[in-house]
Formats: C-alpha cells, structure tokens, sequence
C-alpha cells in the first residue's frame, strides 16, 4: 500500500525550499509533493491549480499565503482532503492600512533596479529575535526572493485575501494551526481565534520561532504534521 500524499503550499516569494526539511522528514510516512503558487493571479486561480495536480485524496499543508490558498482548496473540494495544516496564515481579510502597505511595495517593487526581496527590515519582522542574526536563514530566504522575482513578488501580492472565518467552522478533517511565539505578522493570538473556529483543530505555538517556522524550527514542524497525518482522517 502506498504512502498518502501530502501537499505542501509555500507562501509568498517562497519555493520549494522553504519545506525542504519537511520533504526530507516527511518522507518515511507520507509523499510530500510542494505545489506552485506562482502563476495564478487569484486566490481562486491558485486553489484550482494545486487541485488539478493533487491525487483524489491529500494530505494539505499551507503557509502564510498558501495557508490562505488552502483554506480556498477547503471551500472548493473539502471531500478531497484528509488532513490539514495551516501555518502563521490569516483568515482575516486585509485591513485598509495593510492594503495599502501592500501597494507601497508593489510600487516599490516595480521600480528598476535590483530587487531586494528580504532585507534586513523584513527579516527583523519575520524571524525570532535569537534567530535575526543568523546568516544562513537569512541567506536561504533571500535565494528564494531572487529565484522568484519581483513580477512573482507582485502577482502574488495582488491577491485579494478573503474574509475566511464562516468558512472555517465548516472544516471536519483533522487540522493542524501551527505558528512561532515571535511571529509579528500572523500573531498567536489569530492562531488561537482560528482554532476557536475549527471543531478538529489542535494549536501548537513554537517558542523559538518567528513567522519562518519550517525553517526556524524544522524538526518542531516536521514533528507536529506527522502527529497530524497520525490522526484518523474523516470519512466522506
């Protein structure tokens, strides 16, 4: 019998690396498969693209922005799920100021010159405060900032984010909410209001980790989805 399949969705301006940990840790119950979210210019776009290359039934990992993209794939086709992470990911629609964040960068991003999709500002905002000065992190984030670019950079910031809290309460499956103490940008405290909403959610929050946690505390993450695909899926 073959091992179930598990969908990783990385989020904005990350590739497959940012689960490389998990692909490699995952691998001795479960076929990690990381899903490209750089070409649809919609939430819907996006969602339909990871179903049509998914098996029938997956395991689904989102983060961030593919957190976001997974809570689209659960509204769209929640039969075809078994399980579900969600990590440092919002449900909430974006406030006028954070929308109008969102242009400020991608007016500065649209301008020529070299591209600096993580600098030193971000990576004070994303990662942990043990963790700011670590070159390799910051090195492994900011080559997945230059792969993808600034034309992914805007796509993907253009994508309108949806209220999500209603949908949430129609969730069955096994789910996992996962996030890092430190993390600025999707707080604990809207891990512990998603986890409010979803009958079959456990909330883990990693003590070492900022908004990065695949990569600020790999083992910790690796850990918790095997507990998750550990847990016996609903039947549908």
């Amino acid at each position: 019998m073959s091992l179930p399949q598990i969908v990783l969705i990385p989020g904005l301006l990350n590739d497959a690396d940012l689960w490389r940990d998990q692909i490699t840790g995952l691998a001795d119950i479960a076929r990690p498969r990381v899903a490209d979210i750089t070409r649809g210019s919609s939430l819907g776009a996006l969602a339909e693209m990871v179903l049509a290359t998914s098996e029938d039934r997956f395991a689904l990992a989102g983060f961030s922005l593919g957190g976001i993209v997974a809570q689209e794939i659960l509204r769209r086709a929640p039969e075809r799920v078994t399980h579900l992470a969600l990590l440092d990911t919002t449900m909430l629609p974006d406030t006028p100021e954070r929308a109008a964040e969102r242009e400020e960068l991608i007016s500065q991003a649209s301008k020529p010159g070299r591209f600096h999709g993580f600098g030193r500002k971000l990576a004070q905002s994303y990662l942990a405060p043990e963790n700011r000065d670590n070159a390799d992190m910051i090195n492994r984030v900011r080559a997945m900032t230059r792969r993808l670019g600034p034309d992914v950079f805007i796509r993907q910031t253009r994508i309108a984010r949806p209220d999500s809290r209603a949908s949430l309460t129609g969730i069955t499956c096994p789910t996992l909410l996962l996030c890092g103490n430190h993390d600025q940008l999707t707080p604990p405290e809207l891990h512990r209001s998603m986890a409010s909403l979803i009958p079959s959610a456990d909330l883990v929050v990693l003590e070492h980790s900022g908004h990065l946690t695949p990569l600020e505390e790999p083992e910790n993450v690796t850990d918790h989805l095997k507990r998750l695909l550990q847990r016996h899926p609903v039947r549908k």
